[in-house]
């Protein structure tokens, strides 16, 4: 389970949306916070609407003020990288490793362009750098003054072991925070089918979707096996095959589960490569409200 969570904040409103999220786990898993700032090189004046950071006095301050928003008699540290920075995701990464962490968890600034430049430029690198799980918190994941609770988490699953691996951190979250887990397979339908697979479809559509209800059947005896495997845990879990896109189904699914928090396993080396194609984990960011936990798994495809 988490023990040490780095929190890399950039001085702005938006970088602070994390923090509800940070102080739950906090207090939740006990484990103790490292608030980290970077200083950049040549920055601009400016960062999401917040003067940005330019010295390490400042830095220290900003710090000091964010601790505030954290439990009383957490285990806090700050931490102010004072080398000039040119490539921040990986000096994230790098401390990540130095620091012995287990968890990075970033908020996904803002919307449209900006956003999506910061997951592709900043998160989804850090995702990619190294091996330790990346926690994303949307801004609105908790309104002012109300705090950020856990208690039901969905695990998408397509069939592979080494997605699985997923698992391991869902189950003990879910313990430790008393949530339940909502197992979700998805088969794609005939239409949604993409890449070769799709070209697959339009040449032998008869046969390709007799392949994708056999498919059907057998993700309804895997989810199965999965819930008869986690019996014993004392672990409130469920699960359900869909039909459709991948990334449709997650997001529809979270919306109608009232999911807390979605766990998805990915091959972060190569750039979230995750699941049915190497967009699904991307856009499940980009798109949901609901905090996305990016866990790194080993095995075929890294």
């Amino acid at each position: 389970m988490f023990k040490h969570l780095l929190v890399p904040l950039d001085g702005s409103p938006l970088a602070e949306s994390s923090l509800p999220v940070v102080a739950a786990l906090a207090e939740t898993l006990e484990c103790r916070v490292t608030l980290l700032h970077v200083i950049e090189w040549n920055p601009p004046a400016a960062v999401h609407g917040a003067p940005h950071l330019a010295d390490e006095t400042q830095a220290q301050a900003y710090l000091e003020t964010a601790l505030q928003r954290l439990p009383a008699g957490a285990a806090v540290d700050r931490h102010v990288h004072t080398d000039k920075e040119r490539d921040v995701p990986k000096s994230i990464a790098d401390h990540a490793t130095e620091l012995g962490v287990d968890l990075v968890v970033l908020c996904t600034h803002g919307r449209g362009r900006l956003r999506h430049r910061l997951l592709g430029g900043i998160a989804q690198r850090v995702a990619g750098l190294g091996p330790v799980p990346v926690l994303l918190a949307p801004p609105s994941v908790a309104p002012p003054g109300k705090p950020f609770r856990c208690e039901t988490m969905l695990v998408p699953l397509d069939g592979q072991p080494a997605h699985e691996q997923g698992l391991d951190p869902a189950t003990g979250l879910a313990r430790a925070c008393h949530a339940s887990l909502h197992l979700l397979a998805v088969v794609p339908t005939l239409g949604t089918l993409s890449g070769e697979y799709a070209a697959a479809g339009q040449m032998l559509p008869g046969a390709t979707s007799v392949l994708l209800e056999l498919d059907e059947d057998r993700a309804e005896r895997y989810v199965t096996e999965i819930v008869a495997r986690l019996a014993g845990t004392g672990l409130t879990v469920t699960a359900e095959v869909g039909r459709g896109d991948p990334t449709a189904m997650i997001l529809d699914t979270a919306k109608r589960s009232l999911a807390d928090l979605i766990v998805l396993g990915t091959h972060g080396r190569s750039g979230l490569d995750a699941f049915w194609s190497a967009s699904v984990a991307p856009r499940i960011a980009l798109k949901t409200q609901v905090p996305v936990l990016l866990v790194p798994v080993g095995g075929e495809g890294r």
